[in-house]
């Protein structure tokens, strides 16, 4: 098929710097392609203006949502289904499993094809399964194609309802040209750390498993890139072990800055846990991109990191909340160049092989094709 046909890809959020992979989407899928977003159910079209035209409707969907907290509302439902048909959209890409369930009655409506890409918190999440759930299981039965980026999730999929034979399995890719290997033979014992200050990446856990380290090599230092609601809290906790210089929290960095750190450091650390309300990773982008910048990684044996990083190889995995062993295994890096060197290469030829983002966005588009494909069959 050429790249003649029309993709439509609904997002929540008009622009997030974590959700990389979500731009990577729009970047690099074939097809001539319509952005759209504001929430779980797309509020503006891809040109910013409103989805639902005349006011008085919007007066309607607003009285509806905000008021009757309605999930299925007619009216947006039409305007999105007229704006398929108006743009002949031949695919929908819902970004996120709860947009997947907003939408799925629009595109029904429509006639088009819906593919669902869950991504993490959609599909782990116990308070928003628990809303989603009634709505997720009719989006199942409609969609042509459901993707997950990790074994774990297409595990939890499967139990809350998704036919095995619509699950896809793919994993979010890495540029090589812009993660590049890096010799790191001639680093000293530094530590980068990439994400949110959320529960689920327990920063606090990697500043405790780094104290550890720093007792035995005060010559370490950690640099951690991110912000979120734990921030204040992981601020207060390094001045309270007095690692105030040993430790630099940088706020968010763009993607080159981020480069540019790693060219300092021998070994990424990341402590991912299922947080209390279920919430949990997909395939964490941060991990993939420091492996294939030839950076060993130390992290737990969490959702897409058991794939992303083999054990003792590539790095080290450690149990969730497991400070002590995660800081052992930081130590072992510290005190050994030639061990992260080694790892590094190795994770390197492993994201190489499994995770390059040609081959993701490859297998992306073959399920896109095939979801236009089928859909004319019918």
């Amino acid at each position: 098929m050429k790249d003649t046909f029309n993709l439509c890809i609904v997002k929540p959020n008009k622009s997030t710097f974590s959700e990389t992979f979500i731009q990577a989407h729009i970047d690099r899928l074939k097809g001539n392609k319509k952005v759209l977003y504001g929430g779980d159910f797309p509020l503006y079209d891809h040109e910013g203006k409103f989805l639902i035209r005349s006011k008085f409707s919007l007066l309607a969907y607003l009285v509806q949502k905000r008021i009757l907290k309605k999930k299925e509302i007619g009216v947006r439902i039409r305007a999105l289904s007229a704006y398929l048909k108006e743009n002949k959209i031949d695919v929908v890409l819902a970004e996120y499993g709860m947009v997947g369930a907003a939408i799925a009655s629009a595109c029904k409506m429509a006639g088009v094809p819906l593919i669902i890409h869950f991504h993490g918190a959609d599909a782990h999440h116990k308070p928003t399964i628990a809303k989603y759930l009634p709505l997720y299981r009719v989006a199942f039965d409609y969609a042509s194609a459901i993707v997950a980026v990790s074994n774990d999730m297409v595990k939890a999929l499967k139990e809350m309802g998704a036919p095995a034979s619509k699950i896809h399995l793919n994993p979010y890719g890495v540029d090589g040209a812009k993660f590049p290997l890096m010799d790191i033979i001639n680093s000293g014992p530094y530590f980068l750390s990439v994400g949110r200050f959320v529960e689920k990446k327990s920063p606090q856990s990697v500043i405790r498993a780094f104290k550890q380290v720093h007792l035995g090599f005060p010559e370490a230092h950690l640099w951690m890139v991110g912000d979120g609601p734990l921030f204040d809290n992981t601020k207060q906790l390094i001045s309270e072990l007095g690692l105030t210089d040993s430790v630099t929290l940088t706020g968010v960095m763009t993607s080159a800055e981020i480069r540019a750190l790693m060219q300092k450091v021998r070994c990424f650390v990341q402590h991912s846990v299922t947080a209390a309300d279920g919430d949990m990773e997909g395939t964490p982008n941060t991990i993939l991109e420091a492996a294939s910048a030839g950076l060993a990684i130390v992290s737990t044996a969490h959702a897409g990191i058991k794939e992303a990083v083999i054990d003792s190889v590539t790095g080290f995995l450690v149990a969730e909340h497991d400070i002590d062993d995660m800081a052992a295994k930081m130590r072992r890096i510290a005190g050994d160049v030639e061990l992260a060197a080694k790892m590094g290469l190795a994770a390197h030829d492993h994201i190489v092989k499994n995770y390059d983002i040609h081959m993701r966005i490859a297998l992306l588009d073959h399920i896109i094709q095939s979801s236009i494909s089928n859909n004319k069959i019918k």
